[in-house]
């Protein structure tokens, strides 16, 4: 069975795109990686997002993206699983092309959340939760993540503020992204003093939703013309698993279960036994808490315990297992259906060692685990640096 490589990467700055539409900015990043794959044309187009129908009053995304990419008659199709969706559409291409249903797949994640402003979108993130049971009641998935850190909190006795590690630790990964819309450290002080959004939650607790595109291209090994020009990055491993959607239904509230099963179902895949074999981990820190609570799901800390880890410098850039190298979803912004793409990207140029200021010193081996809810839907892959 052929191997699949990803052989073109292309992303955009996240940030506020007032002046652009949906498909520019997908059309840049997925031009930037056709360029880096030397121009390699792709039989298929699987494009992620999470709210365009919404926000943008744009569904159909497959044909628009391949329509305005002049990759007609291409198949093309569009993949939504809330914020996993860009991990989603890279594992549908990655099984098209194991089956041989195609050489080559273009991997495109999009989003627009400034098309609409203010109550709107947080109404539109709000249909990724069970609408007859939490969102028709007001829940937000803001509102969640802050009845999750309070049950956090209070569990396992963690002290005020002990979460704000997380995203000091991505403001600071994020000052070397090119593409992070926040590229500024911040203080504890600074953290401390932000105002409450759904307490304990506060300002810099919550990832930013914002607009962006990122491109990944892949290919068969049977596809690529050789010599290759530049490192390739296989996909060693790829597995997704659910949990259930409404968060009262399960059994334990700060178990990830979906998110130690995806991640366990693709480390097997690649011949690891364990995520602290690989030299990056890009986990998906739309919350604070659902940073600690996905490390503990991986059995990467101790249940209650991932605060004290990271503040101990374990998850920094020359710690045992570093973690948001690029600024994840907190400083590098969160823009939706594309954030799972955007992780694979950062992950891929860590193993082609193009990280900048950034760069894990000697990386091999990188897990991406893109979340849809609190762990609903998880999305693992593991990559690795080939020859």
């Amino acid at each position: 069975m052929d191997e699949v490589f990803i052989v073109g990467l292309g992303q955009t700055r996240v940030g506020e795109h007032w002046d652009r539409s949906l498909r520019e900015l997908a059309l840049e990043a997925a031009e930037a990686a056709q360029h880096d794959a030397a121009h390699l044309r792709p039989q298929l187009v699987v494009v992620a997002n999470m709210a365009a129908a919404r926000l943008s009053h744009q569904a159909h995304l497959g044909a628009l993206v391949a329509d305005f990419l002049g990759l007609t008659p291409a198949e093309a199709l569009t993949v939504e699983a809330a914020g996993a969706s860009g991990a989603v559409a890279l594992r549908q291409a990655f099984l098209a092309l194991r089956a041989g249903a195609a050489d080559v797949a273009l991997v495109v994640g999009v989003e627009k959340f400034t098309d609409q402003v203010g109550p709107e979108v947080e109404s539109a993130a709000a249909t990724t939760l069970d609408a007859d049971y939490e969102a028709e009641h007001g829940m937000t998935p803001t509102a969640q993540a802050g009845l999750l850190m309070q049950l956090y909190q209070h569990t396992y006795q963690v002290p005020e503020g002990a979460l704000g590690v997380f995203p000091m630790l991505a403001h600071r990964h994020a000052v070397g992204n090119p593409f992070a819309m926040f590229r500024r450290a911040i203080s504890e002080a600074v953290y401390a003093r932000a105002g409450k959004i759904s307490d304990p939650l506060n300002l810099f607790d919550a990832a930013p939703y914002a607009d962006g595109a990122a491109a990944v291209l892949l290919a068969r090994a049977s596809a690529l013309p050789r010599p290759w020009p530049r490192p390739l990055v296989r996909i060693a491993g790829s597995a997704a698993a659910t949990d259930a959607l409404a968060l009262h239904d399960r059994e334990d509230l700060l178990d990830f279960a979906a998110a130690r099963a995806a991640a366990q179902r693709a480390l097997a895949q690649a011949g690891l036994t364990s995520a602290a074999e690989v030299d990056l981990l890009e986990l998906f820190d739309a919350f604070s808490v659902y940073a600690a609570l996905t490390l503990e799901a991986l059995e990467l800390a101790p249940r209650g315990r991932a605060w004290e880890k990271a503040q101990a410098g374990a998850f920094d850039l020359d710690g045992e297992l570093p973690i948001l190298t690029m600024g994840g979803l907190k400083a590098r912004g969160h823009p939706g259906g594309a954030t799972g793409v955007y992780q694979v990207v950062e992950a891929a140029l860590q193993l082609r060692q193009q990280a900048g200021d950034n760069q894990v010193v000697g990386a091999q081996r990188a897990l991406t685990l893109a979340l849809g809810g609190p762990a609903s839907t998880a999305v693992a892959h593991v990559l690795t640096r080939e020859a």
